[in-house]
């Protein structure tokens, strides 16, 4: 485990909701729920045999969570989440299954209620979802027993004669062989409404009464049944926020802001469901009310998406509400809702949205902490939120390569790390080499017309600092920040701080610096061993009679190395570079 994951894990809540693994290229691996998010992601770090884990731990660079107000809502969240990114590690609620609901179907003359897990657009009204299942048949069950509505799904009036067993077991009314009128059906059946709306106060205080008196009696059985009933309409009464039977579409924004950093996190709930969030992060260039600045993000945040949805759920009124409802309308071509909700279950969901938000909003101020002690030392103009850092290896000139990698508000961004052969530089020349990988790097970010980092950091002293500088001099770049950081004495050298300056042990900036500097290390070293080993996989394989340019090609392109051509099936190398060159090199192979 790398010392930024441990330290990551180390700062998660505990406090329930869904947690990622993510793989170097910042794709989700692994989806999971928890009670406590810190003690459930912990456990994967410990000591285990369990072969799965070791695989998801294996590809493992990054983790990131989504709070919740409860492990249920979790266990909802986890299932939108895992249908939605289909990470290559999760083997269950792949599929279109979801958790079931209730379906009272109203369009009918006597509606009756059962388990479903598709919602439709039908005339029924639905109840849920329900987690665990059995929640929602005990609900089912407790509805015909109090309400006489009907369970089945058989058509009334028809031509039963007489009533069924569950009208014998006091489970429905009988409406099919008109044993309840309609205006008396449906009068049961408001009531069941009620209780499935969740307007239960009365009703529990009635169930409370007779389960202490039944308890009084000595009627513990009674009782016994009471107590489950109450349970059963509590565990009804706390309904999940994160999926809807409504079928709605909405976006939930959540607010935070403290010191000028500012955070938003988004919920998208689609047909339903929040099936996907999103976090914004940023630092305000100028002091702006906190109205001005929620405006001027929800135009920004909707000018580009290809879909709007028909209500926006907002912590407070935005400046110019109006003026962006229009906009807005405009855009989607027919109307929208901004809502700021005051009570309710979408004042909850905007409540979440917000946690989220305060959440993302330490996380990004403790990794900013680095960066502004960077800032004030070296006098940069602004934060340096993106930094590219450089780095030669070879062994005696041999092989020589160098590396880029990237780290943005203080995070490593896998995809933007770049390998260099050195082509101009023979023998063990590093310095000559620095300035071949960054003449490269920036004049092609020069033609691309790209955006240049805030901060260059260059592995070395002086020497390094002052070839690395010459070159951007050259290409027109002088402008760009440009440090190098020494070896064992750890001085970092500036262009105006010749002498260097040795920073305490314990700073932010060094121990960043530090980690950019070993990760550029790191990266190039591993180039370097992999150009080493095809080498000596070349140098083998010109030893071998018969084998032509041509050939050696086609193998280096197809195998890594000698062991992957032993193991190949002889067919599959007679494909390659024909039977006669086949049979000599597995001999030559088999001898070695």
């Amino acid at each position: 485990m790398t010392r930024n994951l441990k330290s990551k894990i180390g700062k998660l809540p505990k406090k329930p909701g869904i947690y990622f693994f993510k793989n170097n290229k910042g794709e989700v691996i692994y989806i999971g729920k928890a009670r406590s998010l810190k003690d459930r992601v912990r456990s994967y770090f410990l000591p285990t045999s369990d072969a799965k884990i070791k695989n998801i731990l294996s590809e493992t660079e990054d983790v990131d969570f989504i709070l919740t107000d409860s492990a249920k809502e979790a266990a909802f969240l986890e299932n939108n989440f895992v249908r939605q990114h289909q990470p290559k590690f999760n083997l269950r609620l792949k599929d279109d299954k979801s958790f079931p609901c209730l379906k009272v179907t109203l369009q009918e003359k006597f509606p009756a209620i059962y388990l479903t897990r598709r919602v439709e657009e039908d005339g029924a009204k639905y109840f849920g979802p329900f987690s665990p299942a059995h929640q929602a048949r005990k609900t089912i069950h407790l509805i015909a027993k109090y309400f006489g509505v009907r369970t089945c799904q058989e058509a009334v009036p028809g031509k039963r004669k007489r009533a069924c067993l569950e009208y014998d077991l006091k489970l429905c009314s009988a409406p099919c062989v008109g044993y309840i009128s309609e205006s008396d059906y449906r009068e049961s059946l408001k009531n069941a409404l009620l209780f499935l709306e969740g307007k239960t106060e009365k009703l529990l205080k009635i169930l409370k009464r007779k389960m202490h008196e039944s308890a009084t009696r000595q009627e513990f059985e009674q009782a016994a049944c009471w107590r489950d009933l109450i349970h059963t309409i509590e565990e009804i009464k706390e309904r999940p926020k994160l999926i809807s039977v409504g079928m709605e579409n909405k976006d939930i924004f959540g607010f935070s802001r403290e010191n000028g950093n500012v955070a938003l996190y988004v919920f998208f709930m689609r047909k339903g469901k929040v099936i996907e969030s999103e976090d914004i992060f940023f630092q305000e260039k100028e002091e702006i009310s906190e109205k001005e600045i929620l405006s001027h993000y929800l135009n920004k945040f909707y000018k580009n998406r290809k879909t709007i949805p028909e209500k926006i759920l907002l912590p407070f009124a935005p400046a110019k509400r109006d003026e962006i409802l229009k906009i807005l309308s405009n855009l989607k071509g027919e109307k929208i809702e901004i809502i700021i909700p005051l009570k309710g279950k979408n004042k909850k969901l905007v409540d979440l949205a917000s946690s989220n938000a305060e959440i993302l909003l330490r996380k990004k101020s403790e990794g900013l902490s680095p960066l502004i002690e960077a800032k004030k030392i070296f006098n940069l103009e602004a934060i340096p939120e993106r930094i590219e850092g450089f780095d030669i290896s070879n062994i005696g000139g041999e092989e020589s390569v160098g590396s880029l990698v990237v780290f943005e508000n203080g995070r490593p961004q896998k995809n933007d790390y770049r390998k260099y052969k050195i082509k101009t530089v023979t023998g063990p020349n590093d310095v000559a080499s620095l300035q071949e990988v960054i003449r490269r790097r920036y004049t092609r970010l020069l033609q691309e017309k790209k955006a240049f980092p805030d901060l260059i950091l260059v592995d070395g002293g002086k020497g390094q600092l002052n070839a690395a500088r010459g070159v951007l001099e050259d290409l027109g770049l002088g402008n760009l920040p440009l440090v190098s950081l020494a070896k064992k004495e750890e001085i970092i050298f500036t262009p105006s701080r010749k002498k260097g300056i040795r920073l305490e042990k314990t700073s932010p900036a060094l121990k960043l610096f530090q980690n950019i500097r070993n990760e550029a290390h790191r990266f190039a070293l591993s180039f370097h061993q992999l150009r080493r080993e095809k080498r000596s996989f070349e140098s083998r394989l010109d030893r071998i009679p018969g084998l032509g340019n041509k050939r050696k090609a086609a193998l280096l392109a197809k195998y890594k190395d000698i062991k992957e051509i032993k193991k190949a099936a002889p067919e599959e190398l007679v494909k390659i570079i024909g039977r006669k060159a086949a049979n000599t090199l597995l001999n030559e192979l088999n001898n070695l």
